[in-house]
């Protein structure tokens, strides 16, 4: 069901494993030409634009593009005790995590009356996209949302895809997450369109541009982040999900296994690899996933991910090459099930979020391990980072000086100034010294 790819015998440098590492053949830029697409038409046509595409890609039409508020507090009532108890506890640990992500006022004096104070402000708006397609994602909904509360944001949008099985109502579950949040501003729009909608505001809609869009979604919606970059900021593409686990024959098959499938079951693209030492461990695991995968609710959409070019099990001959293997792939997420686990993560350089041991699996850090699972994919952790509180804040010095204090630099200031030819720049401060002498 998996391929395996045997690496023993041979120690690859970097550039080799950037181009042995299993990925999608569909990419972000092959892509971006059907997102440019749907973002154009949005901005040239609004509303019309949003209901074509949702009768186009979601099969829905007539439906409330901007949710009314019954909908949400309807989904609210509605809504079981037992999920509604499951949604609020993952709130509270996700809360928990996103508070230590906000840094500290700072203030440095770097030399008597010169003050400099570090701090940081939230963006005032922001838009959350919160995928609906092949699964529901309340788990997203909180994700997206309480980081930026946390983080101070007083305008918070969430778009996600209308459901033909609702009448084109977004999912009653992620209405309902987003009612618990006290999130009002609610559209029911999906893919690139909805991110282009974001980016440069809906008008007939009432829809205004936002300054951050985050949230996970499809190659479609992280093409259409990565075009709407500089226009607006991003949390990361958050394409179709991947998962890396480090393992040594000290590892559970069992575990190991489950966790891939568990990954798998998102979506056909979906990547899942296995990276261990040991021959008779990566047999047992696939052996595992033979037997558990046809089990599963999702079996076809398993296999044809595990099947895709983008999965495998790789067998290495020791984990220093297992860890140079992760560090190139960087992946979204990455398990550690080794007996030297926590030695090993002191060697993990790029990955989107890392889970240490049996009983730390990816589905905890989905739902209820206080982390944040809207994470880099495709090799994005190489330079990205997942989504957390800091997403929504952007550092800010605030510079003071008294006349002495300026009075002590200006002659260096003078210099500089005129050694890169811009002298007025110098003549800046002199005034300040020059008016008094007069």
């Amino acid at each position: 069901m998996i391929r395996t790819i045997d690496l023993r015998g041979t120690r690859p440098n970097r550039e080799e494993l950037l181009a042995l590492i299993p990925r999608n053949s569909l990419d972000v830029q092959t892509a971006s030409s059907i997102a440019a697409e749907l973002i154009s038409d949005v901005c040239e046509r609004g509303v019309l634009a949003l209901q074509e595409q949702a009768f186009n890609l979601d099969g829905v039409s007539g439906h409330n593009i901007r949710v009314p508020q019954q909908h949400i507090d309807q989904a609210v009532a509605e809504l079981s005790s037992q999920l509604r108890s499951s949604l609020e506890e993952t709130i509270s640990r996700v809360r928990l995590g996103s508070q230590a992500q906000v840094p500290s006022q700072t203030s440095t004096m770097i030399a008597p009356g010169a003050t400099i104070i570090q701090r940081w402000q939230p963006v005032e708006r922001v838009g959350l996209y919160v995928p609906g397609g092949k699964a529901v994602y309340p788990s997203s909904v909180i994700m997206n949302v309480v980081p930026a509360q946390v983080a101070g944001v007083t305008s918070i949008a969430l778009a996600s895809p209308p459901q033909a099985q609702y009448d084109g109502r977004v999912h009653p579950t992620i209405l309902a997450a987003a009612g618990l949040l006290g999130i009002s501003e609610v559209y029911a729009m999906g893919g690139a369109g909805a991110v282009g909608a974001f980016a440069f505001g809906v008008p007939d809609l009432g829809l205004t541009p936002v300054n951050v869009v985050t949230g996970p979604g499809n190659i479609y919606v992280a093409a259409a982040k990565r075009l709407v970059r500089g226009t607006v900021g991003i949390d990361s593409e958050a394409g179709p999900t991947e998962i890396l686990i480090i393992a040594d024959s000290s590892a559970n098959p069992a575990f190991v296994a489950a966790d891939l499938i568990s990954q798998a079951e998102h979506d056909e693209m979906a990547s899942a690899v296995l990276v261990t030492d040991s021959e008779v461990f990566a047999a047992a695991t696939a052996q595992e996933i033979s037997r558990q995968a046809p089990l599963t609710k999702h079996a076809e959409r398993v296999e044809t991910s595990l099947n895709g070019n983008q999965s495998a099990l790789v067998i290495v001959d020791d984990l220093n090459i297992a860890v140079d293997f992760s560090n190139a792939y960087a992946p979204e997420h990455l398990e550690i099930h080794t007996s030297n686990a926590h030695q090993l993560v002191s060697s993990i350089k790029n990955a989107g979020a890392i889970f240490v041991g049996d009983f730390t699996p990816v589905s905890l850090g989905d739902y209820s391990a206080g982390s944040n699972h809207v994470l880099p994919t495709a090799g994005q952790a190489l330079f990205s980072s997942g989504l957390g509180a800091y997403t929504f804040l952007r550092p800010q010095q605030i510079v003071e000086y008294t006349k002495d204090a300026l009075s002590s630099v200006a002659e260096g200031i003078r210099s500089l100034s005129d050694d890169e030819d811009l002298p007025a720049h110098g003549d800046a401060v002199d005034i300040r010294f020059e008016q008094e002498d007069n």
